[in-house]
């Protein structure tokens, strides 16, 4: 097959690493970033492909894209990506799908009209690329295989510090309650990996931790102790900061983002709990009584580490993007699968602002928070 003529809409912190995805791929082929701000126009020159200020003007100017990968600020990815689908095109999202969940539903459900009805039946995936991350397919991995026994308990971190130029123009929008905040562009990412581990969240309350940024002009929430159930009955606790030096976060850990060093096995993200044993990620190991005639604290542990390959997680996101735009596969992130975790993001910050408990069961995706 001809490869998928792609556009990166958004060019920002995310949009160039996803392009060089696409330029990577023999699959693929970049012809065009699109993004109003003036200085797009080097990036594009840099990634050796055109540059464009709107997606109209894109579109009236070249044959339409095959797909696009959508890196615009959170309060835009819902019309951006309806202005792609709306015309045929293939969509991956970055997360969050929305900035509300009102958005969010309004994007399913004009996503899934458009797949019905338009002659090109368009797809919409959302980029939680973490679902491709080689630490967390060996994690699911093992859980699958059933080494912890009975899954109890999960206990998790995403802590470190953000500089203060993160917070600064063009990207102000990151500091305000409105639109940013830890909750909805950070932890988001772990809830759908939590989602993706264990199953839904059915109940959730958050603490607030104390805010380090002068307010005005951050209003966002700065981060959050969470106490989580699981519809299977796993319980769980996780803390997010973006306002901590701190190596417990999954770029730390994993060595996922090159901005971020890598520290390892001391950035551990990850604990969690079973019948039979626990694991640690992302040093993967396992800690258990086997051998041993019985299980008590008395005896030693035994030790278990797991290796894991190595994989660009960006670049099996768009292998797979390709493959369900081919009809080979199934969305690995559909557009319910994100909107779920924003359903549990929107309820921790609900518990933030209530002091309250709050309980998602039954259907979230049309739940009134």
């Amino acid at each position: 097959m001809p490869p998928l003529r792609v556009i990166i809409v958004g060019a920002g912190l995310i949009g160039p690493r996803h392009a060089q995805s696409v330029r990577s791929n023999p699959n693929t082929q970049l012809v065009a970033l699109v993004d109003p701000s003036p200085s797009a126009a080097a990036t594009a020159q840099q990634l050796e492909t055109s540059y464009y200020p709107s997606v109209e003007a894109l579109l009236q100017a070249i044959p339409r894209p095959d797909a696009a990968i959508v890196c615009t600020p959170n309060h835009t990815h819902v019309p951006v990506s309806k202005e792609l689908l709306a015309v045929g095109i293939h969509v991956l999202v970055e997360k969050p799908v929305a900035d509300s969940l009102a958005a969010g539903r309004d994007l399913l459900s004009f996503a899934s009209h458009q797949h019905q009805h338009h002659e090109n039946h368009p797809t919409l995936l959302v980029g939680h690329h973490r679902r491709f991350n080689p630490y967390l397919l060996k994690t699911k991995e093992i859980l699958s295989s059933g080494s912890l026994g009975s899954l109890i308990a999960i206990n998790g971190l995403w802590t470190l510090h953000k500089p203060s130029a993160y917070f600064a123009p063009p990207t102000d929008w990151r500091r305000n309650a409105s639109s940013g905040g830890v909750l909805s562009i950070n932890l988001v990412h772990d809830i759908d990996l939590l989602h993706y581990l264990f199953g839904p969240i059915t109940r959730i309350h958050a603490e607030r931790t104390l805010p380090q940024r002068s307010s005005p002009p951050h209003t966002a929430e700065e981060g959050a102790a969470l106490t989580l159930r699981f519809a299977s009955g796993v319980v769980g606790t996780f803390l997010v900061c973006d306002a901590t030096p701190s190596p417990h976060n999954f770029e730390a850990g994993t060595g996922e983002n090159p901005m971020i060093p890598r520290v390892g096995a001391a950035g551990d993200f990850y604990r969690i709990f079973g019948s039979e044993a626990s694991l640690s990620v992302p040093d993967m190991t396992r800690w258990s009584y086997d051998g041993q005639v019985e299980k008590s604290w008395a005896l030693p542990l035994t030790v278990e580490t797991f290796e894991v390959s190595q994989a660009t997680p960006f670049d099996s996101q768009l292998a797979h993007f390709v493959e369900v735009v081919r009809g080979e596969a199934e969305p690995s992130c559909s557009g319910e699968d994100a909107l779920r975790a924003l359903v549990v993001c929107e309820a921790a910050r609900k518990a933030l602002e209530t002091g309250k408990t709050v309980d998602l069961e039954g259907d979230v995706i049309g739940a009134n928070l």
